[in-house]
């Protein structure tokens, strides 16, 4: 199953975006990829793996002028191999509302963006 997630295209995330947790309003890290079923995050604050969280990022390159994304994402896994402090951090992505699922495949169609 988690193949299936690896196997979709991911668009790396060039500027700073910062990924907040809804529930106390912290930025908890920044974005490195994005894809319609999850993103990689370097995380800056301790998480829990398999743990369920609901987070909100802005990509402001975004056709749509980058309106916040909000999704319930489950924190897959962690390694520690990031920069000096921080995790990187795999999540998956549960639910999130029909037109932010618009916004980010627009975003990941747009022209300029990376893939991984």
């Amino acid at each position: 199953m988690i193949d299936e997630y690896r196997r979709v295209r991911r668009r790396r995330v060039e500027q700073a975006v910062h990924v907040v947790d809804t529930m106390t309003d912290t930025v908890i890290g920044r974005l490195g990829n994005v894809s319609e079923s999850g993103m990689l995050m370097v995380a800056s604050t301790p998480l829990m793996v398999d743990a369920l969280y609901q987070v909100r990022f802005a990509l402001g390159d975004s056709p749509s002028g980058g309106e916040p994304i909000e999704v319930g994402a489950h924190l897959l896994w962690q390694d520690e191999g990031g920069p000096a402090g921080h995790n990187w951090s795999g999540f998956r992505f549960i639910t999130m509302l029909e037109s932010q699922m618009l916004q980010l495949r627009q975003w990941l169609d747009s022209p300029g963006g990376r893939f991984e």
